[in-house]
């Protein structure tokens, strides 16, 4: 995955924020927090897990599947593009 290291502190900074958000439902859960407070938090965190997830698998595509030496108009990038376009839109 040295394709990461490219992205390391933006994923980095995701990942620390889930954990703000994984640490702020556990605190509404201990301190008996209303179920919508709960559930508003979860869901904060489930999307920012789905935007992780939707980084890592572009940056996949980009890295493994676009070949930067075809043009850009290569049927192959565009499909890859398109796949792009899909998982952003199926998860954020």
């Amino acid at each position: 995955m040295s394709h990461i290291e490219k992205e390391k502190a933006k994923l980095l900074n995701r990942l620390r924020r889930m954990r703000g958000q994984i640490e702020a439902i556990e605190r509404a859960v201990e301190g008996d927090e209303e179920c919508a407070r709960v559930l508003q938090q979860a869901t904060a965190c489930r999307g920012a897990l789905d935007g992780f997830i939707a980084e890592i698998i572009e940056d996949h595509i980009r890295e493994h599947l676009v070949d930067h030496a075809a043009p850009r108009d290569d049927a192959r990038n565009q499909a890859a593009e398109e796949l792009v376009e899909i998982v952003h839109a199926y998860l954020t």
